[in-house]
């Protein structure tokens, strides 16, 4: 049975999420003190998919790849950000796996798409849980508003689109947001 665990980490209060499932666990936005949280409850980490690379969604992505010796997946428009271009401090990431728009893909046997919203980044995205309904949003939508688009590299008139285009899902997805 599938369970999924959320912890909010660091000054913003980003949710990191593992999923828990028989073929292993997939940790969704290490954000900073995700680390411990990660090694508490995640038996047998598989994979860090990132919806996008804002510092606190991706902090603790390189210490947790190190440690569990695990593949990082993003979208191919946000790899610059694992390397920490507005010098926030954290470790420089590296993407095992660059994602381009709407790639479905399986990690030990569990599938997941990443579906693409730019706007808030270059490469927001949300990841769904193939199979399963659930979406995790990251930056993109939150309960009753939407993510930002006022910071380096995010673009309003991306965001109008991506806003557009989720319009037209027809799925009933569940949300889990990044914050």
């Amino acid at each position: 049975k599938m369970q999924i665990i959320a912890k909010p980490c660091g000054a913003y209060a980003t949710n990191c999420y593992i999923i828990r499932h028989e073929k292993g666990d997939f940790i969704i936005d290490p954000g900073q003190g995700a680390f411990e949280f990660v090694k508490d409850k995640a038996k047998e980490p598989k994979a860090i998919l990132c919806t996008h690379g804002h510092f606190d969604h991706i902090w603790d992505s390189a210490a947790l790849q190190k440690a569990f010796k695990i593949p990082l997946y993003i979208h191919k428009n946000d790899e610059f950000m694992l390397a920490d271009p507005f010098k926030m401090g954290h470790a420089h990431a590296k993407a095992d796996f660059l994602v381009s728009d709407e790639n479905e893909f399986a990690v030990s046997g569990v599938k997941f798409r990443f579906l693409f919203y730019p706007g808030h980044t270059p490469g927001c995205c949300m990841i769904e849980l193939v199979g399963e309904n659930i979406a995790f949003s990251g930056d993109f939508l939150f309960k009753g508003t939407i993510g930002r688009y006022d910071f380096p590299y995010s673009d309003a008139n991306l965001m109008k689109q991506s806003l557009e285009k989720v319009m037209l899902v027809k799925q009933n997805l569940r949300l889990l947001p990044g914050h």
